[in-house]
């Protein structure tokens, strides 16, 4: 019993933990914190985060370093881990493969191809930075902030969908498993370089 008189009820926050140790590895836990998180990570953080001790998420991100999973960049004596950008554009494919069809990404690059000519048209200008110089914009909340912004999203999910198109091909074809065949059906699986 608490001292008020009521039956004291375990946090549920220290119970959702628990079982997350108790159901999971070292290595899933490590893994689940550094791919959650976008900004650099010492070894030290992602064990707190992980209930590990900092050896053993040091073990585990070499591990997913080279895998590709996972970059390290130095800060004086401290290594730092965060997620790859290969790690972060694969997800995103996959997330966005199982959403829409080929043929419906195809359709939003070519709007998204479409919107971004109209702005360099309009603006006479290629790139966003190139936007931002000319109209010396350092308001986001403003009008032509709020163009940038745009103009930089839609730039990075072009990207994405342009990358997700080409994983799904990849995938689709089997180029990278060496299932693929050729186009005269003859069975053979090399692949002309």
């Amino acid at each position: 019993m608490s001292p008020d008189g009521g039956t004291d009820h375990p946090d549920v926050n220290d119970v959702v933990e628990e079982e997350w140790i108790e159901e999971t590895t070292p290595f899933e836990r490590v893994y689940e914190v550094i791919s959650r998180v976008y900004d650099p990570l010492s070894a030290a953080q992602i064990a707190e985060r992980a209930r590990v001790s900092s050896t053993t998420a040091r073990k585990h991100l070499r591990t997913l370093e080279s895998a590709g999973e996972v970059t390290t960049s130095q800060d004086g004596q401290t290594t730092h881990y965060r997620r790859s950008e290969t790690a972060i554009v694969t997800e995103h494919a996959q997330s966005l493969l199982a959403e829409r069809t080929p043929e419906e990404i195809a359709s939003g690059i070519a709007d998204m191809k479409a919107q971004i000519q109209a702005w360099r048209e309009e603006y006479g200008v290629d790139s966003p930075e190139e936007f931002a110089r000319e109209l010396d914009i350092d308001d986001a909340d403003s009008d032509h902030g709020a163009l940038l912004t745009e103009w930089q999203t839609t730039r990075r999910n072009l990207a994405l969908a342009q990358a997700t198109l080409a994983i799904g091909e990849v995938s689709q074809t089997g180029h990278l498993t060496g299932t693929d065949t050729d186009d005269d059906g003859n069975g053979d699986t090399s692949i002309v370089v």
